[in-house]
């Protein structure tokens, strides 16, 4: 009888622990390397390493235990994987498409000579050279590595808003006048297949910068959608590497298509494929990860889903009131993250409602975040 696949996980937080959920329908045998055992993933491996993922030589060694490696944050030592890639490791997404998108500078970059469209922009290397740029105004500021959850982005308008900006590597991209912001789940197995997800709309909290609510599918004409799922199968193409890819849109005012930017792993834009669609965003990074054939991607019913972040004036040991109520409502899925503290602002899970128009998801979405609240215990 042959061993099960060994498969390494680099990152320990929600989208491991959702991988983790699917990973047990399959003869494999899960290692997560994060730093804290009170990660959300932690409980749900057979192997627990506590160590920091930015670390070479952690990295590399987690790396020679496993049979195949994957990702659930892009922020982790590359050169290790490029070593253990030489190595004969499985690495999903490889060591050179991460390298790509981890840098927003090369990410850019890669769209412009794959002619992939993507917002104007210049590459600056400090707060001081902006100011030869005033002319390129109103701009988002993106830091070019280590941003996450909207942090590492300013909009800078005007001259006025030059102080908020970063002292460091970014990307200055001309502002979009956007009609609405898109995400296409892409996967991509070594035998060649590839699944593209319907496109879902975003709306995002301008508090904290990250994904309020999503609803599947996109608002869009069939011409809109079908672009959007080319374009999003063309970055993945280019990219030249198995995985599971989120490729974020900006639909503009004028019906333009424009890629924002690419995260290589699974991602929040696609938590309502677990109860929405076929086959979850989850499933098929697990089939990626096997070399198993890929799932359908159909959407079975529309959906809404709505993240659920800590309140403010709320920190510390976490309390989900109205729980009770909220799964009283028919079709309406809680995901809990495992996390024991909360923040203001801080992810802890998210809730799928499906139905079978947007009235219907929208007085279902408006019943849950009446009553469920993440809050902390008084």
């Amino acid at each position: 009888m042959s061993k099960p696949l060994r498969v390494g996980i680099l990152g320990g937080g929600q989208l491991g622990r959702m991988l983790l959920q699917v990973a047990a329908n399959y003869p494999v045998e899960t290692f997560v390397l994060e730093k804290g055992a009170s990660a959300p993933a932690a409980k749900l491996c057979y192997h627990f390493t506590d160590g920091d993922i930015k670390d070479y030589d952690t990295v590399y060694s987690f790396g020679k235990s496993v049979d195949v490696l994957t990702i659930e944050i892009e922020h982790v030592n590359v050169e290790a994987l490029l070593a253990l890639e030489k190595e004969g490791i499985k690495i999903y997404p490889t060591p050179s498409a991460l390298q790509t998108i981890k840098d927003k500078g090369l990410q850019k970059e890669f769209y412009l000579s794959n002619s992939i469209p993507s917002p104007d922009y210049v590459l600056i290397q400090n707060k001081e050279e902006l100011k030869k740029h005033l002319s390129f105004l109103p701009a988002a500021l993106k830091l070019r590595s280590g941003g996450y959850d909207g942090k590492g982005v300013e909009i800078i308008r005007t001259e006025n808003d030059l102080p908020k900006a970063f002292d460091a590597p970014c990307v200055l991209e001309k502002l979009v006048d956007i009609e609405k912001e898109i995400s296409v789940i892409v996967a991509k197995n070594d035998a060649g297949q590839t699944a593209v997800y319907p496109p879902v709309e975003m709306v995002f909290d301008p508090r904290y910068n990250l994904v309020d609510s999503l609803l599947s599918p996109a608002r869009l004409t069939d011409t809109q959608s079908s672009a959007a799922q080319k374009i999003a199968l063309q970055v993945v193409e280019a990219l030249g590497s198995s995985g599971i890819f989120a490729v974020e849109m900006f639909l503009d005012k004028t019906g333009d298509i424009l890629v924002n930017e690419t995260a290589p792993r699974a991602h929040n834009s696609g938590h309502q494929s677990i109860e929405g669609n076929y086959t979850s965003q989850y499933d098929m990074q697990m089939r990626v990860l096997q070399n198993l054939p890929l799932g359908n991607t159909a959407i079975i019913l529309p959906s809404l889903m709505l993240n659920l972040i800590g309140e403010e004036g709320h920190s510390g040991s976490v309390f989900y009131s109205g729980l009770n109520e909220t799964m009283q409502i028919e079709n309406v899925y809680v995901h809990l993250y495992g996390k024991t503290e909360t923040k203001p602002g801080r992810k802890m899970g998210h809730v799928t409602i499906l139905g079978n128009d947007v009235p219907e998801l929208n007085t279902k979405a408006e019943m849950v975040k009446k009553n469920l609240k993440v809050i902390s215990h008084s």
